[in-house]
């Protein structure tokens, strides 16, 4: 079964770099939100297997560490994974604290790491 995929804030060439890293190396299909409105939207009305936060919104600059927060804490979404994009380590810890998976990196989008690191959310259950 496809997973689901919600990438949040990135702009239009690095969703279609992310688009490209998951479809071509798992079974999973990319949803993309520019907002956290339009995210937490989508959140509400189907379930994701991950979604994928950028730090800072391209579109309206949006906080992706404030849509992390509010992921974690709603009683009906908490459970979903969630990762933060940023190359910048402070930014990751803090997304960790309010509850993400450790995230990656826009320039580390093409390592084998980052492909290991989406695996446990978006492999298929029977080569798990």
């Amino acid at each position: 079964m496809t997973k689901q995929v919600l990438d949040v804030g990135n702009c239009s060439m690095d969703h279609g770099n992310i688009k490209h890293l998951i479809e071509t190396n798992f079974d999973a299909s990319v949803v993309r939100a520019h907002d956290q409105q339009s995210a937490l939207a989508l959140l509400r009305s189907r379930d994701f297997d991950l979604v994928l936060v950028n730090r800072i919104f391209h579109r309206d600059r949006g906080d992706g560490l404030e849509l992390i927060s509010k992921i974690k804490t709603d009683p009906q979404l908490g459970a979903t994974p969630t990762i933060l994009i940023s190359d910048l380590d402070d930014f990751q810890e803090k997304a960790i604290e309010a509850g993400a998976a450790i995230g990656f990196g826009k320039k580390s989008l093409n390592c084998q790491e980052t492909r290991r690191r989406l695996s446990p959310f978006l492999a298929a259950e029977d080569a798990a």
